[in-house]
């Protein structure tokens, strides 16, 4: 197993737990929008602790915007639904259907859609996309 793979069971099990420490600020404030606004801060604070213990200072040396097309921006207001879906479904579905569902929709990657890869559908990707719809409809019934 490689430095990516072990970065991505990480991620993973990162991604299984923040819905819930999402949903707990809410709750504890009672107030699910400024639990929501007041997240992403502390995500750009870990990123630039994260990025000065690495030695990572990066600064843009030409047009900084020049070559980030319109959309990828948009990937800001994805992250808010992301952070709403977590404050708002995951209580009222679990944490298993939740990330069972983000899971199975990342299977997208057939298009190669927004700079990812392309990896084309095959026998075995299709089954394993059809297994994991299966399995949140396991995890939703029980």
């Amino acid at each position: 197993m490689g430095s990516r793979d072990a970065l991505t069971i990480r991620a993973g099990l990162a991604n299984a737990i923040q819905p819930g420490q999402t949903t707990t600020p809410s709750k504890a404030l009672g107030l699910p929008v400024t639990a929501a606004l007041l997240t992403p801060p502390v995500g750009t604070a870990a990123g630039l602790a994260g990025g000065l213990a690495l030695g990572k200072r990066e600064r843009p040396t030409g047009p900084p915007l020049g070559p980030v097309p319109w959309w990828a921006w948009l990937g800001g207001f994805l992250r808010v639904l992301l952070i709403l879906a977590q404050l708002y479904a995951s209580p009222a579905i679990g944490a298993a259907r939740f990330l069972g569902i983000i899971v199975t929709v990342g299977v997208l990657d057939h298009f190669g859609w927004i700079g990812f890869q392309v990896h084309p559908a095959n026998v075995w990707r299709v089954a394993g996309a059809v297994l994991m719809v299966i399995g949140v409809g396991v995890v939703t019934v029980f």
